[in-house]
């Protein structure tokens, strides 16, 4: 694994009705960022996200694919008017990478509440949910190519 500090101008997702970026432009320009022959490529953006479909994302990723985004947005508590505490966000923000991530190695949305891959669309589900993988999607994760030698 390695840091990369690769920015792109997020202007282009930007719904001025919304006031929010829109995740695929961004997923996409996340692709497009992702060095030659990445396994996955993790972005972070402070940017509240959306979907068409929905108000709002906290991530979104290409299930299979090489990107997962996440979103600090509303997983920071001062975006819903509470004081900082950055070891909240820390954690809300782990679980949302491990995730996103799962997506790009394939998982799909997990039925055990406290698994994370369980769907989170609300911030009390993000909290309810552990920073680890059940064990049914623990043993689909090497199929998927998680944790080869390769990576």
């Amino acid at each position: 694994m390695r840091r990369l500090d690769r920015r792109f101008d997020p202007q282009a997702a930007y719904d001025i009705t919304r006031r929010q970026y829109g995740s695929a432009l961004l997923l996409r320009r996340l692709v497009e960022a992702a060095p030659p022959g990445a396994v996955k490529i993790l972005g972070l953006t402070e940017h509240d996200l959306f979907i068409p479909m929905l108000s709002f994302l906290f991530g979104q990723a290409q299930v299979g694919g090489v990107a997962a985004l996440v979103s600090l947005a509303r997983l920071r508590p001062e975006f819903h008017g509470w004081p900082p505490e950055p070891a909240l966000l820390r954690e809300r923000a782990r679980k949302e990478c491990f995730h996103e991530l799962g997506h790009a190695f394939g998982l799909v949305h997990c039925e055990d509440r406290g698994c994370v891959m369980s769907l989170s669309t609300a911030l009390a589900q993000v909290d309810a949910k552990r920073a680890e993988y059940c064990q049914d999607c623990q043993a689909l994760l090497p199929r998927a190519g998680f944790g080869s030698e390769d990576q």
